[in-house]
Parts: structure tokens; sequence; C-alpha cells
């Protein structure tokens, strides 16, 4: 019996708590929900001053970044060895059109959009907050066939690249445009 019950929070560093709590109701209209802020971290016992602010994302998700105004700057919100395009939050928005109003809003305001992505069974547009972090807005537009499709050849795709380290085939229909109704 699974015991997780969905994600509590996600929490990320961030340069400015204010900036990232402005940017995301701007552009994402996200409530801003919760701030904690002390000299000590409660679960290590390091003094360290810390905002902690929390953003709801819809979903009963919440969203939530550290500003921590001792330690040395942020330089980027991944690894040396990580491709800037793999860490990232994908959120889910209800339409096409809702992704590509948030889109048009955003790169009237000069933030650059990558995007739309037809990944077939969704859309997306990628972009950055004022952090640095990478994020996705994705519409669903998989038919419950494809859903079915790729169910059925999860576990030998990954059986495959846990072998081999390449692209399994099973489900290439996604990419080369040969899915048919």
């Amino acid at each position: 019996m699974a015991f997780l019950n969905g994600v509590h929070h996600v929490a990320y560093r961030c340069k400015n708590a204010k900036e990232t709590v402005e940017w995301y109701q701007k552009y994402l209209d996200a409530n801003f929900i919760l701030a904690i802020a002390e000299n000590q971290v409660p679960s290590t016992k390091e003094p360290d001053p810390y905002m902690h602010i929390f953003i709801d994302i819809g979903g009963s998700n919440i969203l939530a970044f550290f500003e921590l105004p001792t330690k040395q700057p942020m330089i980027a919100p991944s690894d040396a060895n990580t491709p800037a395009w793999t860490q990232h939050l994908a959120l889910k928005v209800d339409s096409i059109d809702t992704m590509m109003q948030v889109k048009a809003k955003m790169e009237a305001d000069g933030i650059e959009v990558i995007g739309p992505t037809d990944h077939t069974i969704f859309q997306s547009i990628y972009f950055r907050d004022p952090s640095g972090h990478r994020l996705e807005l994705a519409a669903d537009t998989a038919t419950p066939k494809m859903n079915k499709m790729l169910d059925e050849v999860k576990w030998d795709m990954l059986n495959e690249w846990d072998r081999t380290k390449k692209a399994p085939e099973h489900a290439r229909w996604m990419h080369d445009g040969s899915y048919a109704n």
C-alpha cells in the first residue's frame, strides 16, 4: 500500500525572495501564501539566517524558495556537469491557449521563451525565472489510446535503455509523426 500522498512542497534557492514572489504572481498568477524567516536552520541547528517563501501553484501544490543572504551568490541552478535544460519544473496548464497567453506576456516584457514544443502527448514552453531556474508550462494533448500505448511499452523501454544506454524505439511515433489515430 502506497503511503505517499503527493508533494508537500518543492524548494529551490532564489536570489531575491521579494522579486521571486512578484515574478511568480505577475507571470504565472501564483499566490504567495507563507513566509518563514529564521536565524537558525531548524533541521541542522546551523546559524544561517534565511527567508523561506511558499507559493501556491495550484492543485494543492506548493513551490518554495530560500533566500540565503550569508551565502555566496548563486552561480547556476544546476551543477557544471548537468546540461542546463535537464533540471526543470514543469507546471501543468489547462490549455494551449493559456500557455500561449503566458508566452506573449513574458515575451512582451523581454523574457526569452522557447517553444511551443510539440511533444505529441503535450505541448510546452520553456523559460527561466529571475534566479535562473528553468520552468516549463505544459498543456496535455494525449489521447487515451496514446497513454495506453505508452503504458504498454514503458518497462520494455526502461529495460532496453538499462542494457544499451541507447534510445529505444518502442514509442518513436511520438517524435517521427507516424502516430495514427
